[in-house]
């Protein structure tokens, strides 16, 4: 089978080494501590010595003094390279960009609906979400796929939406107002970290850590955090045009399973976001004066979980036993990549066709098609599908993925090339996968700087600045390389030693 969501990031002839991911449950308490290494180094106009002590802002201090946007962003940022670095997360461009598009749905009917909020998915089955720093807000794959509907998964984004709008993040931490910027930076970050992974003591000791022991402080967002969170939400799922009573429900189902099966198998949500009857029960009439009537599901929340379930179901058998018969155009969908998972192209085939004859412009049984017959041979009917699907949606990033995928799989690298350096000129479309192809591409094609320059973004992405630097400098000594194309080599490889150097002031 073709679908490689979940597979890790493979070696290009030589120049990006095999990295291997752990398991999140695994590594929780080291990724804590690797976020407190990797966020110093985002802070290099923080660390100057025009900064003093009686000019650091207050954290917490309601009367308004808090984290500039600016450093609040370098801060997520970091995060987000110590959460890549540890933690394994979905690949899959379709699941992505769901998630992204929800959460961009719901961020316009918020209160601040220009705030950079960015939206990742965590491959991890505990049913959990958080808010990091930034508005960089992780689902964990075990809630999309708890989620009954989209307002359900909604409700708990939205939640997440507001701790980022009502400055929860910041104001939880009124202990670290007293330390240095980039002390306090890290501190909040390793604390933050702890609350997403379940693991609080581990984010308790690395704040210690960083430190020295001289704070030992329980930081988690206080009831009225909470029921602010729970309020804003639901008036953004109402604004949004989606079910504010998903929120509630889901709460209330979450809180009812922990009562039935015991503490033991309480949701990792919930051990974040403690919920009461009275909690739900303010939430149900805060959701019914919004009235009903509103979006409770959506065909793209059926296709994005039933390709997740699919894709990452352990007996692809059993789940086709459970979906043949199928009706609705999700459960088909589930249908034809479980008959793919266990051997069946020709019937999948079958049932992709029919599913794009009747909604012939969706980009996701175009894709998923071209994916089947690439797995079957047919490469150029593959490439004649994406070429077509191409000039239906120019410039889109899964689109231009799949086709640069499909050109090199043809010995295409020069076209792949170019399609992909298109995708680059779209910030939002620089991804790992990306990154991947390019060097890939650049590898059989040329130029080789680039294959330099593309592996140097992706050890970059990963926290791991010194082979960043050692790449970029492997480009500088090649020859033929043009002056144009050396000013971009050297001005980034200036960012990566800056960014090393204050680090390594710190350590």
């Amino acid at each position: 089978m073709n679908i490689r969501p979940y597979s890790p990031p493979k070696q290009y002839l030589g120049v990006i080494p095999v990295l291997r991911y752990a398991d999140l449950r695994m590594i929780r308490r080291t990724l804590q501590i690797a976020a407190l290494a990797l966020l110093s180094v985002a802070f290099p106009r923080m660390a100057s010595s025009e900064i003093s002590a009686d000019q650091l802002p207050d954290f917490g201090d309601s009367s308004g003094a808090l984290i500039s946007p600016v450093q609040e962003q370098e801060l997520g940022e970091a995060f987000m390279r110590s959460v890549r670095s540890q933690a394994k997360l979905v690949a899959d461009p379709h699941i992505n960009r769901y998630i992204s598009q929800l959460g961009a749905r719901l961020v316009a009917a918020s209160d601040t609906p220009n705030y950079p909020f960015t939206f990742f998915v965590v491959d991890d089955p505990s049913i959990n979400a958080f808010a990091g720093p930034g508005g960089r807000i992780g689902v964990h794959t075990g809630l999309l796929l708890a989620a009954e509907n989209e307002s359900e998964l909604a409700g708990v984004i939205a939640h997440e939406i507001a701790h980022v709008t009502q400055r929860h993040l910041l104001r939880a931490y009124e202990s670290a107002r007293q330390l240095s910027l980039p002390t306090a930076a890290a501190t909040i970050a390793a604390i933050l970290l702890g609350a997403a992974t379940g693991s609080a003591d581990a984010g308790i000791a690395a704040a210690s850590a960083v430190q020295a022991g001289s704070i030992q402080h329980q930081l988690n967002f206080t009831r009225a955090n909470e029921k602010e969170a729970d309020r804003i939400g639901i008036q953004t799922l109402a604004r949004a045009d989606i079910d504010p009573y998903g929120m509630p429900a889901f709460f209330e189902r979450l809180y009812q399973t922990t009562r039935l099966y015991g503490s033991a198998s309480i949701p990792e949500f919930l051990s974040t976001h403690p919920v009461t009857t009275d909690r739900i029960a303010e939430s149900s009439e805060r959701a019914q004066q919004y009235g009903s009537g509103k979006q409770r599901d959506s065909l793209e929340f059926e296709l994005a979980k039933m390709r997740l379930a699919a894709l990452s179901s352990r007996n692809p058998a059993s789940l086709l036993r459970a979906l043949d018969l199928a009706r609705g155009p999700a459960r088909r969908y589930g249908f034809a990549l479980a008959s793919w998972r266990t051997g069946d192209r020709a019937r999948a085939r079958r049932e992709l066709e029919a599913l794009r004859r009747q909604d012939p412009d969706r980009i996701l049984y175009r894709t998923t098609l071209t994916d089947l017959l690439m797995d079957e041979g047919e490469v150029s009917r593959a490439l004649e599908l994406l070429s077509d699907t191409m000039r239906l949606y120019p410039g889109d990033p899964v689109v231009g993925q799949y086709y640069a995928e499909a050109l090199l799989l043809a010995g295409k690298a020069g076209q792949a090339r170019e399609v992909i350096l298109d995708l680059l000129k779209d910030e939002h479309a620089r991804t790992e996968a990306i990154y991947k192809l390019w060097a890939r591409a650049t590898s059989i094609a040329g130029p080789a700087w680039e294959t330099r320059f593309a592996s140097a973004e992706l050890y970059y992405m990963k926290g791991n600045l010194h082979l960043a630097i050692d790449q970029l400098e492997q480009a500088l000594r090649l020859k033929g390389v043009k002056d144009y194309d050396q000013a971009r080599i050297r001005a980034r490889l200036h960012d990566f030693k800056s960014l090393l150097a204050q680090r390594v002031k710190r350590e």
